[in-house]
């Protein structure tokens, strides 16, 4: 217990603190109290020893005042007025003043608001502060003045302060606070090979991504808390050509250290996992990659499909070195557990099937957790390479951030894969979100967007119970790199500089020419010679693949999608290659993933509802009405609207979609695939075709798709494929061969879609798509005609 002070023990303290005690001569009484002041002067009435101030996470608090706001936290007498702020200089109301001293009175008791009613202006009190002035009027520290009011929001002075801290300590008589430490924890996700910042396709540096940018983050987000731990998420070895070009090209060689994880090494990782796109280059490539890895690797729901054991750690425990807020040195246990998405199973069926299982990422989980509890953690943290998802939960479910949160002992999760910034906007249908803390369910839970955008910053407060640490409190947060300047960490730089430079090399050299711009600004509204290549190179590979089988002599369609068109809310995200010498990087940038060629035999019928699922990417367009209706459904992945060449077809937006975008049967009458034909007639449902398209399309279950009687994949890259087509042609003309377009919507009806403000300047005076003005978060908006 605290032992009280004596009034002249209170009296020199309150004149240490720059107060005058009751009972001694007025020192600028009349002098209103700020709230740091007012902290300041409890702390030292109290007499407890305060710490550091390492611990302060309120960014608005002078070092000197830090360890008084500290312990002021500690003990539970104040909370700021935001995550990051406590506005020290802010004079103090009456009705702080009571909370503080309230909360000080550390009783789990309930008062009743009703003794509020005496007071004439009680209903001048938030709704929120009642029940602890409620309890300060219940313990006698708030009496009121002599008219019977309260006066909750005058300020107070000095001379009043000395009163009501008088009070204040004759009840105050608290268990010591334990130690404290404020534990911060990074992530990482979806880097991408993107280390320096620098846009391989464009050939040019750019400030907008690069993990050597998010580096400064880290460094700086390090000074500021050095009880500090970095994790990355996933989806870190592939993405750019430099990923392509160590991966296929050099070929990474035993001891051979790649260059996400030489960046990684020079950033001091402690712990990282695998994303889906670890995946892309076998189980073999995986090992070699991260066998160089001074730091481990964690996943607890990929098994080995033969023995039914999983693959790799399913956890990991870190023994933290940290400094309390005692200034002390001690010791924290962190357990640190990540998952992987089930469908990987499908988008690498070449690689994985057979070979591994992969178990519901919930129940892994569910089954890790109590593993690490029982090890010792005194935090619990999942990398989570999962989108958000919902509250409902649907067994190997791709998405399951959310769910994560609910599970007990969880203290904290990095998120990703969706390519999204969370603290950000959610769906609606979530509850128990509070975007300004960070958190869910109440767990602090992080999505540093991509290519080294954003760096998540999760900060836990910890109270040493006994010999054991408890997680108390919890707050995420992202920082966006600077996209102003181009400052960058040299260290990173460096550690890749020989596979950078290499890779600018490779995707230099030429393979042909373009007789015209090659943009995909307006590829989601209209045929468009950005895929038009893509589609025309699969078709050749596959009938070459085809001679000589019994295939042979089956049509040969080829699908395609547009890769690069605002995906995910950037407005700076699409394909540009200018008129003349074409070279690698801008086949590249027409293809971006490192997928195999694949061809599927499907019918007529199967055609059609690929074709339906693939129009799901439209909203539906109401013909009755004038005012603006947006076209594209931007929760709709463009990746996954495939343009089948070899048939034509219309699409009537004013039909409801068939399929929603995870493929289930919406709208089961619906059909928005209009005059399909092939060969110029209405398509026989029941003909046979061959389909040219990608691995990961082939191995998917897309309608049509997962009707196929036969899927080969093949060896080779669609992108190879096409630097094959170009060498062939040596100069290509690109223009598409209009083989789909809307049926028709009367003028009346104004339909929009947003692309790049750079696509105003490739539309002609005669195009059926005009440039209306600014659209949203940087995008412009298009006016489109379809007659």
């Amino acid at each position: 217990m605290l032992k009280k002070l004596s009034a002249s023990a209170l009296t020199l303290t309150l004149l240490a603190s720059g107060m005058s005690a009751v009972s001694a001569a007025p020192v600028s009484t009349n002098e209103d109290m700020t709230r740091g002041e007012f902290v300041k002067a409890v702390i030292d009435a109290l007499g407890v020893e305060v710490g550091t101030g390492q611990s302060v996470k309120f960014q608005d608090v002078p070092d000197s005042l830090k360890p008084y706001i500290e312990k002021a936290v500690e003990l539970k007498l104040i909370k700021g007025k935001t995550p990051t702020k406590f506005a020290p200089d802010e004079k103090l109301t009456r009705t702080h003043a009571f909370l503080i001293a309230a909360r000080g009175l550390q009783d789990k008791e309930t008062y009743s608001e009703k003794v509020l009613d005496q007071f004439k202006d009680a209903n001048k009190i938030g709704q929120g502060n009642r029940q602890e002035m409620a309890k300060a009027v219940a313990t006698g520290l708030l009496t009121g003045f002599d008219d019977g009011t309260i006066r909750p929001n005058d300020f107070v002075t000095k001379a009043q302060m000395q009163k009501i801290l008088q009070r204040f300590l004759e009840e105050y008589s608290p268990v010591k606070a334990n130690t404290t430490v404020s534990l911060r924890i990074l992530g990482t996700t979806d880097i991408h090979t993107n280390i320096v910042n620098y846009d391989y396709y464009k050939d040019t540096p750019t400030n907008s991504l690069g993990l050597a940018k998010t580096a400064l983050l880290i460094e700086k987000a390090r000074e500021e808390n050095p009880n500090t731990v970095l994790f990355d998420n996933g989806d870190a070895i592939q993405g750019t050509p430099l990923g392509s070009y160590i991966q296929s090209v050099t070929k990474l060689k035993d001891g051979e250290v790649h260059p996400s994880i030489a960046a990684m090494i020079a950033l001091d990782y402690d712990v990282a996992t695998y994303g889906n796109h670890e995946f892309n280059y076998g189980l073999e490539f995986i090992d070699e990659v991260t066998d160089d890895a001074p730091f481990p690797y964690v996943n607890a729901n990929v098994r080995n499909a033969t023995t039914k054991e999983l693959m790799y750690k399913p956890y990991v425990m870190i023994e933290k070195e940290v400094v309390d807020s005692n200034g002390e040195k001690t010791l924290i246990n962190i357990g640190v557990t990540g998952i992987v998405p089930p469908q990987i199973l499908k988008w690498d069926k070449a690689n994985l099937e057979g070979k591994v299982t992969v178990d519901d990422s919930v129940e892994a989980v569910k089954t890790v957790v109590p593993q690490m509890k029982e090890a010792g953690a005194d935090v619990v943290v999942v990398l989570s390479h999962s989108g958000m998802g919902d509250a409902t939960h649907e067994k190997g479910e791709e998405d399951v951030s959310y769910l994560l949160s609910t599970i007990e002992d969880v203290d904290a999760i990095i998120t990703g894969h969706a390519h999204g910034v969370f603290p950000g906007k959610v769906d609606s249908s979530i509850t128990n979100v509070d975007i300004e803390k960070g958190t869910m369910n109440g767990k602090p839970i992080v999505m540093a967007g991509k290519f080294g955008s954003h760096l998540g910053v999760i900060d836990l407060e910890l109270e040493k119970k006994d010999d054991a640490w408890d997680v108390t409190t919890g707050t995420g947060a992202v920082r966006e790199i600077a996209k102003d300047n181009d400052a960058v960490s040299a260290t990173v730089v460096e550690s890749v500089k020989e596979a950078h430079e290499g890779t600018i090399k490779y995707v230099r050299q030429a393979v042909g020419t373009t007789t015209a711009n090659i943009h995909s600004y307006f590829s989601q509204v209209q045929d468009d010679p950005s895929i038009q290549i893509v589609t025309n190179a699969q078709s050749i590979y596959v009938k070459e693949k085809l001679k000589g089988t019994a295939y042979e002599n089956l049509p040969v369609l080829s699908a395609g999608a547009p890769f690069k068109a605002g995906t995910r809310s950037d407005p700076e995200y699409y394909t540009f290659v200018p008129k003349g010498e074409l070279a690698i990087k801008n086949v590249a940038d027409l293809y971006l993933y490192d997928n195999t060629l694949a061809m599927l035999k499907v019918t007529g019928a199967d055609v059609k509802e690929w074709l339906e699922m693939s129009a799901g990417q439209f909203n539906q367009i109401d013909a009755t009405k004038s005012e603006e209706q947006q076209l594209i459904n931007a929760e709709y992945r463009s990746y996954n609207y495939d343009v089948i060449d070899g048939v034509t077809y219309e699409i009537d937006v004013t039909k409801p979609a068939k399929y929603d975008a995870s493929g289930k049967v919406v709208n089961e009458q619906s059909s928005r695939i209009v005059n399909l034909q092939y060969n110029g007639k209405p398509i026989d449902a029941a003909q046979e075709f061959i389909v040219a398209t990608n691995n990961y399309r082939a191995n998917g279950t897309f309608p049509g798709v997962r009707n196929a009687t036969a899927v080969e994949i093949y060896p080779d890259e669609n992108r190879q494929a096409i630097i094959d087509y170009i060498l062939a042609e040596k100069t290509i003309d690109p223009t598409a061969d209009g083989n789909w377009k809307f049926a028709p919507i009367p003028d009346s009806v104004n339909v929009v879609f947003e692309s790049s403000k750079k696509a105003v300047d490739v539309l002609d005076e005669n195009s059926a798509i005009k440039y209306i003005g600014d659209g949203t978060d940087g995008f412009g908006k298009y006016g489109l005609k379809t007659k």
